[in-house]
């Protein structure tokens, strides 16, 4: 990860629950001052101990991110019960509320309510496309996904997706902060339900059903094509690379050699 320009920059957190802490520790491990927010004092109280823990775990297995040692990125990190109070200030808010359509709508109507003309505000929304809940807002061009694969600390993918009303600057600026910080973003080019990644996941689990349901294999097996089959290849390639390096002549080979098979197994 390249040198971090957080430093003295602010980033909001919207929900502390595992998503929204690990977030937390993304943003102070590249040195922004990180506000993280929840209703209840307790979730806070408690979201904060995890993540004192966390550092410390991850420091002592050499796998701590960032430059900063566990006290310091800690210390980047606070807590409120003010919605106002955790956006003020902010160049960069994610939200992380659960998967619910009105519950974002509430929540994006209030922080249009406090944000600056300059705040991007981002949602972890999982498949609801942020024009659902950004239609009405005065800063809607300022509205964007940033969709995690959980947890985020570990696995780097994030879906950038912006509303057809989002600004270019607000999409650019959004895939390179993510890159900064040390993930790995995806520009969505379009919205589309469930985006790019769990339509993928959702395909697979399809399948794997269809499988068990007509007794072709058990569920253990089909876990296990995933476990010792194609999941350690995809940890390394992805599909086209692998189709791709599947045959001598490349791409065009391998459709060749293989379209009958791919339509008669639909």
């Amino acid at each position: 990860m390249a040198e971090s320009k957080g430093s003295g920059q602010k980033v909001g957190i919207i929900g502390s629950g595992l998503i929204g802490r690990s977030f937390a520790m993304i943003f102070a491990g590249a040195g922004y001052q990180v506000t993280l927010f929840d209703i209840l004092e307790k979730q806070t109280t408690d979201a904060l101990k995890d993540i004192k823990q966390q550092f410390a775990k991850l420091e002592g297995n050499g796998l701590l991110k960032g430059t900063l040692s566990a006290e310091k990125q800690y210390s980047l990190i606070t807590v409120s019960q003010d919605l106002k109070d955790c956006v003020k200030g902010a160049t960069f808010i994610q939200e992380c509320v659960p998967e619910n359509l009105e519950l974002k709508k509430q929540i994006f109507a209030q922080l249009d309510e406090f944000a600056s003309d300059e705040v991007t505000l981002s949602s972890s929304t999982s498949c609801i496309p942020i024009s659902k809940f950004s239609e009405n807002l005065k800063h809607r061009s300022q509205c964007i996904v940033s969709h995690p694969v959980y947890p985020p600390y570990y696995v780097p993918l994030i879906e950038v997706v912006p509303a057809p009303w989002t600004d270019k600057s607000i999409t650019d600026k959004t895939m390179a902060m993510w890159d900064e910080v040390g993930q790995a973003p995806i520009l969505i080019k379009k919205e589309i339900e469930g985006f790019a990644l769990n339509r993928i996941q959702y395909a697979i689990i399809a399948e794997c059903w269809r499988l068990v349901q007509e007794g072709v294999v058990s569920p253990q097996d089909a876990d296990k094509v995933m476990t010792c089959g194609l999941g350690r290849r995809y940890a390394f390639i992805g599909v086209f690379e692998t189709m791709h390096l599947n045959a001598p002549n490349g791409f065009g080979q391998y459709l060749e050699s293989y379209a009958k098979g791919i339509q008669n197994s639909q």
